[in-house]
């Protein structure tokens, strides 16, 4: 639907659809076995190679220069086929979007300009998270004019990975909490193993722990919140996309396999009640694919209350993905719930998508605060 208002985007749409056909569907089985098999390096390096870590990026700052719209997208492609990498890519510009709010251009385009791979080109970053609900367990105390950084900062996601680690860290004496980048290698950082989560499996996280290490600060102390307010705007129209794209993989699998299956001597699709249900995944997929697209038009062109708009798909496509994903399986009966089909595997990830960028209850609540005070 985006595509279809705003043209240009049609080859970053074509671009997604290949590489997710060509790259993950085979394997798709075989990425969700991480951390009990290997993770799929050979794809991400793919992925960085093409210019996906970087989309939204400024070309100054060696990005590709584009609007949410871009990124929303290609979300939604490649979270049709395996949600995992789509994870991976947006932990990545949600990193670097909160750097840019905090005025870090220059950071940002050093550290994708210098990127000798894509290990080094991703930015870990705890974003199932709002800082503000779950209060940071990071304290970071000034040192000779640098920051040292003790705590611990649970379930980051790329943390094992990444070259770098973007962490929220209460100042001592300040209040609020600021932003930190630090170097994955950098003494007095210790990563545990990669946490086995519900969903999302290829888009692994862990706990880390600092004792005393250096962290650069980003913007002015204990406006973190400022800054992730700004960028989560946005990047809910991302999350948006997401469920988006799981619900599309979900309603073709669905489609599929009811024209492929035979029950009574005749394909299910025949079995009115089973079409029905299809005729209502259908319809939701269509309505998922307008509110994603109103919602990244209403962010680029700075609408009122766009950043409404944006929350309000990432939320009402949370609950409709979880729901349509579970009448996916329903279609497929007993090998739904088998790993060969990818129905229950989208059925997780809709479930782990759906707390990107916080819990749902809590922001919700926080959209109520918002329009109660205009």
């Amino acid at each position: 639907m985006l595509t279809t208002i705003k043209t240009e985007l049609k080859s970053f749409q074509d671009l997604a659809h290949n590489f997710a056909a060509r790259e993950l569907t085979a394997d798709r089985k075989a990425n969700d076995r991480y951390p009990f098999g290997p993770f799929f390096d050979s794809v991400v390096a793919k992925a960085h190679e093409l210019g996906l870590l970087g989309i939204t990026m400024p070309e100054e700052c060696g990005g590709s220069g584009q609007d949410i719209g871009a990124l929303c997208v290609i979300l939604d492609e490649i979270s049709a086929v395996d949600a995992g990498l789509a994870a991976i890519i947006f932990t990545n510009a949600l990193a670097q979007e909160i750097m840019l709010a905090a005025g870090g251009n220059n950071v940002v385009q050093s550290i994708i300009g210098q990127a000798a791979n894509a290990g080094s080109a991703l930015i870990a970053y705890p974003a199932f998270c709002n800082p503000d609900e779950t209060v940071p367990r990071l304290e970071a105390v000034r040192d000779n004019g640098t920051y040292r950084l003790s705590g611990v900062a649970e379930y980051v996601v790329l943390g094992g990975l990444a070259g770098h680690i973007l962490l929220p860290a209460r100042v001592k004496g300040q209040e609020g909490y600021t932003y930190f980048l630090v170097r994955r290698e950098t003494p007095g950082i210790n990563t545990g193993e990669p946490i086995f989560s519900l969903g999302l499996h290829a888009c692994p996280a862990v706990d880390v722990r600092l004792e005393a290490a250096e962290g650069r600060p980003f913007g002015t102390e204990g406006e973190g919140t400022r800054h992730f307010n700004r960028a989560s705007d946005r990047m809910h129209a991302a999350v948006a996309a997401m469920q988006c794209g799981i619900m599309k993989g979900a309603f073709q699998e669905a489609l599929s396999y009811s024209q492929e299956r035979f029950q009574g001597g005749r394909e299910i699709i025949n079995w009115s009640s089973l079409r029905m249900l299809l005729a209502d995944m259908a319809v939701q997929v269509k309505v998922a694919d307008l509110a994603v697209s109103g919602a990244a038009l209403a962010a680029e062109q700075q609408d009122l209350q766009w950043e409404l708009s944006t929350r309000a798909a990432a939320l009402h496509l949370s609950e409709l993905a979880c729901k349509l994903t579970t009448d996916g399986i329903q279609v497929l009966g007993g090998n739904g719930y088998m790993k060969d089909y990818g129905q229950e595997k989208r059925y997780r990830d809709a479930k782990q998508v759906q707390a990107l960028l916080g819990l749902s209850p809590m922001r919700k609540l926080g959209m109520v605060r918002a329009m109660v005070k205009g």
